[in-house]
């Protein structure tokens, strides 16, 4: 079952919740929608065009990660499917909670949603805008945990011209989030993400994340590592917001 969205979840530790929402609101200029939950430990990042596809959870327990939200009709019938690609069903609340074979938490829900929010532009006439979850597989689960992703979504494969070490799936027109693998230089453990900005003007969109609370972790050819202000890692990339590739 083809998801028609995905939506990434920043969790946040118990503590790291309030601060981390004002920064990821105040870098994306998203608003925060009311609370919900039964402890109003959830909440959405409004665009200010287009559905919702960043949402915020604040954790009992544990530390920062992102897990991903799937989008499709039935999710009860799109948990028995991922079952049988290798999935563990964690729970059903109405929306269902799994684990992939790597360990990497996601949930299938039926929220509608179908217009992808345009990049942003900021002073100066640079854009950007958050567009990639980056799952992040050590070495012995990469294979297998790659076929998971790519049989469960039914998007076609990408191998990058940057490195052997990172291949992407191909977003049907429309969704908001690209899906990259990237194999880690560890063996073992569980797999994890990061979310990926696209922008126009790396130097601009770094200076500005900066402003913001960020420190830079790391600058590479075609990307930098960034922290928010709670040490979450993320990317800053020179990919084109529109289209999500290289120029």
């Amino acid at each position: 079952m083809t998801p028609f969205w995905i939506s990434a979840f920043l969790d946040f530790a118990p503590d790291g919740f309030e601060p981390g929402v004002r920064f990821w609101s105040s870098v994306t200029e998203y608003d925060v929608s009311p609370p919900r939950g039964d402890d109003a430990e959830f909440a959405t990042l409004l665009p200010r065009d287009g559905d919702a596809f960043l949402r915020v959870q604040r954790r009992g327990a544990g530390g920062d990660r992102v897990h991903l939200d799937l989008h499709v009709p039935d999710p009860r019938a799109a948990a028995d499917r991922a079952a049988g690609l290798g999935a563990t069903v964690v729970a059903d609340h109405g929306y269902v909670v799994l684990l992939s074979p790597g360990g990497f938490t996601f949930c299938f829900v039926d929220h509608a949603a179908a217009t992808r929010p345009r990049p942003s532009t900021w002073p100066g006439g640079h854009s950007s805008l958050v567009d990639q979850v980056c799952l992040d597989v050590p070495a012995s689960s990469y294979e297998r945990e790659s076929e998971f992703w790519r049989d469960l979504t039914g998007w076609e494969e990408r191998r990058s011209a940057v490195s052997t070490d990172f291949h992407s799936l191909l977003r049907p027109e429309g969704h908001p989030l690209r899906l990259l693998l990237q194999r880690l230089g560890e063996q073992d453990g569980e797999v994890r993400a990061h979310l990926d900005w696209a922008t126009t003007d790396r130097a601009a969109e770094t200076a500005r994340h900066v402003r913001s609370g960020a420190s830079v972790l790391d600058t590479r050819e075609h990307w930098t590592v960034l922290a928010d202000p709670n040490g979450r890692a993320y990317c800053l990339t020179d990919r084109e917001p529109a289209t999500g590739l290289l120029g």
